[in-house]
């Protein structure tokens, strides 16, 4: 049974996300999330702010940090992709006026990776006849066809929603904790998170989790740390 284009865009787009980078990417701003929000919270903490005052900066910093997060991300991917289709379009012309002189750079490039020209030449010949823009953008560039146009808006959506899932965390604490035991609880909710997700980084990333957790424990109790000792020196 034939795939409808509809589904076949959907899979392309499913296979972009299902890749180490994306896992690693996300699991990355989640961490962000939870360190960038608790930091500040421990700022204005160490300053002496009401509960009420550190709800509202805490669900400030929770929308404001997702919105810039997906805004950046959106930002770069979209401007990969055009990076991308200008490649795409530059091999296509490349390959309709100067074919031969192409399929001579393909049979270079895999002589230069170690076959013998004979082999290298029998290689790029096949390639070619597969897909010959394919098997240039690959050695060229590193990818064989364009990123979906859905692409970047859907990878932004996840990075925000990464971003404020983190940010939750210290924002719930602060909702549900008393105010006399909020800066502990923090520090031990944000510190349980980040290992949690720490670890996930790490067995979706293909990381090692020992250094992925101690990076990030390092950076996140350190930022504490110095947002509640700036908070108390400029009080």
């Amino acid at each position: 049974m034939e795939r409808s284009p509809k589904a076949g865009r959907w899979s392309e787009l499913r296979s972009h996300f299902h890749g180490a980078a994306a896992f690693r990417s996300w699991s990355i701003e989640a961490n962000d999330g939870v360190i960038a929000t608790a930091g500040l919270l421990f700022g204005f903490a160490g300053a002496g702010a009401s509960n009420r005052v550190l709800l509202f900066t805490a669900a400030a910093a929770t929308i404001a940090g997702g919105l810039s997060v997906g805004g950046a991300s959106w930002a770069e991917q979209a401007a990969e992709r055009d990076a991308q289709l200008l490649h795409t379009e530059q091999e296509r012309h490349d390959l309709a006026t100067d074919p031969e002189g192409e399929l001579e750079e393909l049979t270079r490039h895999w002589e230069d990776r170690g076959l013998r020209p004979d082999t290298a030449a029998e290689v790029a010949r096949q390639l070619t006849e597969h897909d010959a823009l394919a098997a240039q953008l690959e050695w060229e560039y590193e990818f064989d066809e364009p990123m979906p146009a859905s692409f970047p808006v859907s990878f932004a959506l996840g990075a925000g929603l990464a971003y404020m899932a983190g940010a939750v965390v210290p924002l719930l604490i602060t909702y549900f904790a008393p105010v006399d035991v909020e800066p502990r609880a923090i520090l031990v909710a944000v510190v349980v998170a980040l290992v949690l997700s720490s670890l996930v980084a790490a067995r979706a990333g293909e990381l090692t989790p020992r250094r992925m957790l101690a990076r990030t424990l390092v950076v996140g109790v350190l930022t504490m740390v110095v947002s509640y000792l700036a908070g108390e020196l400029l009080l």
